[in-house]
């Protein structure tokens, strides 16, 4: 295993974790709350994080958790108060967190090597996810829950 694929590794470990501890204890209810009334809620941006989840499992050559047209709300440039109604449960989308996990971590240990470009996309889409996972603690915060990262 190149070395190369290890810190791929530990980027999509690192990431998921930090993710699964912003998210953690927040209910349905508090996940559709926008903070000042109109910035992203956590129910959002979790979403938005799975949406271009999916990109980086059809980098690596793998099926989507989910149909991207159907969950569209998620998408960059949707404004989430206009598409709040589409919105499902944060339940929902804590397991197709976990789904996408999942693939990841079966994918990457089943690959000898990455190729150049595949490393180049993976790590601008990581810093997708770091950029995100600091707004979700944040909106933790917000929320009037501890924060998650000590």
């Amino acid at each position: 295993m190149s070395n190369d694929s290890e810190i791929v590794k530990y980027l999509i470990f690192s990431n998921y974790k930090v993710i699964s501890m912003n998210i953690n204890d927040i209910s349905n209810e508090e996940s559709m709350i926008f903070p000042n009334g109109e910035a992203n809620c956590m129910n959002w941006v979790l979403g938005h994080l799975i949406y271009i989840r999916n990109a980086f499992l059809n980098v690596l050559g793998e099926e989507p958790v989910w149909n991207n047209e159907k969950f569209s709300c998620y998408n960059r440039g949707e404004i989430p108060l206009n598409r709040k109604d589409e919105f499902v449960s944060f339940d929902e989308l804590k397991s197709y967190l976990k789904s996408s996990q999942n693939k990841f971590e079966t994918k990457l240990n089943s690959l000898e090597s990455l190729d150049s470009v595949i490393i180049n996309d993976i790590s601008g889409l990581s810093l997708h996810e770091i950029y995100h996972s600091g707004q979700l603690g944040y909106i933790r915060r917000m929320l009037g829950k501890s924060g998650a990262i000590k």
